[in-house]
């Protein structure tokens, strides 16, 4: 598909990126609140919860929402998306990556960028109650890219799945990671390293044979967390080969179902290889929509609504 001339426009203020990412993950507040959790037994022995909302009608429509990086379904991004959704028909699924949710998760493993596995069983147990004939799938970041890669990596796709959206997504791990590293990122990574330490000193308390509080310490960067944790806890011999073998870029040609890419110019988490304008040109199904503003997950508006949740219910609705 062409790329996507975006109709959005930042107030003057949020057109500063750092403006409109800080705000939007640390001051927006969300009038909304999931109805009932319901927690998801895994195959392997372990769990992740489920947040659900309701629109007023017996729908049969229902979108899965993924976090982001240290997320949970409680981000004000992920009530934002359900707000919307709910409000014009929707059911709400709320996917809180294991460990997200509050409780640690049983195993020693936990989540990473490309664990769709996780999503697939989750869909699994939605299609068990055969009671959604249309679902759209939304992801965030980190979410985004575990999607992109979903979409892309699989034969054929459930018929229920009709369209997806990501937003402010790292399509190339690894070139994200070193976009992070750049001083004027600094405040986001020092909050990373502190929330992803402290899940990390959690899981040593459960599992004190893995891992040692002196190398958790030891960690002065996302890479070193990756190369410590993230990346041995789920099979990859190195952060290296975790970040090659997850990144969702490699995946977009594949894509076979409606899908919009939603990442801002001036994001700083991202590098050149997020815009895959290319790829989108040659492709049938990818859209790729690059506003100049809007930071990471940013999307502001003069109005409560954020860009990105009114964009993703008009490009999934357009798909039905």
């Amino acid at each position: 598909m062409p790329v996507i001339e975006s109709n959005y426009t930042a107030p003057s203020l949020f057109k500063n990126a750092h403006i409109a990412t800080i705000y939007a993950a640390t001051l927006r507040k969300v009038n909304f609140k999931s109805e009932k959790r319901e927690r998801l037994e895994l195959n392997d022995g372990d769990f992740l919860d489920l947040d659900w909302a309701f629109s007023k009608t017996n729908s049969k429509k229902l979108i899965i929402a993924m976090h982001g990086l240290a997320g949970n379904a409680n981000r004000p991004y992920m009530l934002g998306m359900a707000k919307i959704f709910t409000e014009n028909g929707w059911d709400y699924c709320g996917m809180n990556f294991r460990s997200c949710s509050g409780e640690i998760n049983r195993l020693y493993r936990s989540y990473n960028a490309g664990a769709t596995e996780d999503l697939e069983e989750v869909l699994a147990h939605i299609f068990s109650k055969n009671k959604y004939d249309q679902i759209a799938l939304i992801g965030f970041s980190l979410g985004g890219n575990l999607l992109l890669k979903y979409l892309g990596e699989r034969q054929e796709l459930p018929s229920q799945i009709k369209a997806a959206v990501a937003v402010s997504t790292p399509c190339d791990l690894g070139a994200s990671l070193g976009a992070l590293n750049l001083p004027k990122n600094k405040l986001y990574t020092n909050r990373f390293e502190k929330n992803l330490k402290d899940q990390l000193f959690e899981r040593q308390l459960a599992f004190p044979k893995e891992l040692e509080k002196q190398q958790i310490s030891a960690c002065n960067s996302l890479l070193a967390i990756d190369e410590l944790y993230t990346s041995r806890a789920h099979g990859y011999a190195s952060a290296a080969e975790y970040y090659e073998k997850c990144s969702c870029l490699q995946f977009l040609p594949n894509i076979k179902i409606p899908t919009l890419l939603l990442n801002a110019e001036n994001d700083s988490f991202l590098t050149s290889a997020s815009f895959p304008k290319k790829i989108a040109e040659k492709s049938s199904f990818l859209h790729l929509e690059i506003p100049k503003h809007g930071g990471h997950v940013g999307f502001i508006q003069h109005k409560k609504m954020y860009y990105q949740e009114e964009r993703a219910l008009q490009f999934i609705q357009n798909q039905l």
